[in-house]
């Protein structure tokens, strides 16, 4: 495959920077929060804003930007973005409050009984302001990527 064809893919490069920027942007959002560095959560799924929900905007809005909001595949982007919001916002959301609830859980029951410590991962959704920070940065991507490379 030809760089030069990958790099007029806009709706991809849309979705690669807007994932990599909220991913990025994790990091000193946390560090406001609790005042540690934690460089891990770049690698890690959950927090402020959902690089989910941007990278979907993004690559959805850059269909609709470059090829036309009434190409169908524009539809097909607005149909999985929902799905991906929908999923990031509420079902790995609830899966985090369980996973903190079984955590509590098994933390009691391990006062003295030989069972694995190791805790589930809580952090896996996101509340709704962070995937509306999401949804804001991914538009804000897609309409740069569109601002820079749109040939009138």
């Amino acid at each position: 495959m030809n760089l030069s064809v990958i790099l007029k893919n806009y709706p991809l490069i849309s979705a690669f920077f807007a994932w990599l920027l909220a991913q990025l942007i994790k990091v000193p959002l946390d560090y406001l929060h609790n005042k540690r560095w934690d460089w891990m959560l770049f690698f890690s799924a959950g927090g402020m804003p959902s690089s989910h929900s941007a990278t979907m905007t993004a690559v959805t809005l850059s269909i609709g930007l470059f090829y036309g909001f009434d190409n169908p595949l524009f539809a097909l982007g607005v149909a999985i973005t929902t799905i991906v919001v929908y999923d990031a916002a509420n079902v790995r959301r609830q899966a985090g409050i369980q996973a903190q609830k079984i955590n509590v859980i098994v933390n009691e029951l391990l006062q003295g009984h030989p069972i694995s410590d190791k805790d589930l991962r809580e952090v896996l959704g996101h509340t709704p302001l962070e995937v509306i920070g999401g949804i804001l940065l991914g538009m804000a991507i897609a309409i740069a990527v569109w601002l820079i490379w749109h040939q009138p």
